[in-house]
C-alpha cells in the first residue's frame, strides 16, 4: 500500500482540508485508515486529537518530512498531509512512497503562479514522469459557476494533469473540522452538496 499524498508548496492552499476528509471517507469503509502530518503547523494532527472515539477509527501515521517510509503492512489506506514550501530531497522522498498525489489550486493570481512552478518541480521527478506517482488537480474553495472557477480551469487544462473537480466553499467543513470530523461523518443529507463535490476525486483514489 502507498501513500496518498496531498502536495502543494504554497501555504493555505486547502491541503489538510482535503486530507483530514479523505481520511474520513476512507475510514468509513476501512479499519486501518492512517493520516500522516509533516507539516510543521500539525493540522491534521490535531484534527485526529480533536476526533470523537464514536467515530470511526483513523491512526496516526508516525512520520516526518526527513523520515519518509511506506505505509505499514496492514494498512488499507494512508493519507499524507504535507507541508509548504515542500521541494528538493524532501518532495522527492514523499514522492516516492506515494502512487496518487492531488494538489490542491486556489483561484487566485498568486496560488496560481506558485503552482506552475511547482507543477514543473514535480514533472521532473522520475516517479511522476515515468507514471509510477499519479497527479491530479483539485480546485478549493472555488464556486464552480464564477468567472474565477472559469479562469481557474483554463489554467488547470494549461498544466498537462488531470483536473478533478471544483470544491465550492461551504461553512459545513469548518464546523466538522472543529469536531475532528469529516463531511463523511455526518448525515449524507447535510452534506449532500459537499459530497457531490468529491465525487470525481473519490472515483480516482478508489482504484487503489
Amino acid at each position: 500500500m502507498k501513500a496518498i499524498s496531498i502536495i502543494n508548496p504554497k501555504g493555505g492552499s486547502g491541503k489538510s482540508t482535503l486530507a483530514t476528509n479523505l481520511a474520513g471517507y476512507f475510514a468509513q469503509r476501512s479499519p486501518a485508515v492512517l493520516l500522516g502530518d509533516v507539516d510543521t503547523q500539525q493540522s491534521s494532527r490535531r484534527w485526529l486529537q480533536s476526533r470523537h472515539r464514536g467515530m470511526a477509527s483513523i491512526e496516526t501515521w508516525q512520520i516526518g518530512a526527513d523520515d519518509v517510509a511506506r505505509p505499514p503492512k496492514g494498512v488499507t489506506h494512508a493519507i499524507l498531509d504535507t507541508p509548504a514550501g515542500l521541494s528538493g530531497k524532501s518532495l522527492a522522498q514523499i514522492v516516492k512512497v506515494s502512487a496518487r498525489i492531488i494538489v490542491p489550486v486556489q483561484a487566485s493570481p498568486f496560488d496560481l503562479w506558485a503552482t506552475k512552478l511547482f507543477l514543473d518541480q514535480l514533472e521532473a521527478i522520475k516517479a511522476v514522469s515515468r507514471g509510477k506517482a499519479e497527479v491530479a488537480l483539485v480546485g478549493v474553495r472555488v464556486d464552480p459557476r464564477t468567472l474565477a472557477a472559469t479562469q481557474l480551469r483554463e489554467f488547470l487544462a494549461a498544466q498537462g494533469f488531470e483536473t478533478l473537480t471544483m470544491i465550492r466553499p461551504t461553512q459545513l467543513y469548518g464546523r466538522v473540522a472543529e469536531a475532528g470530523a469529516s463531511i463523511f461523518d455526518v448525515s449524507p443529507s447535510l452534506a449532500a452538496r459537499e459530497r457531490e463535490d468529491w465525487q470525481p476525486l473519490l472515483q480516482w483514489v478508489d482504484i487503489l
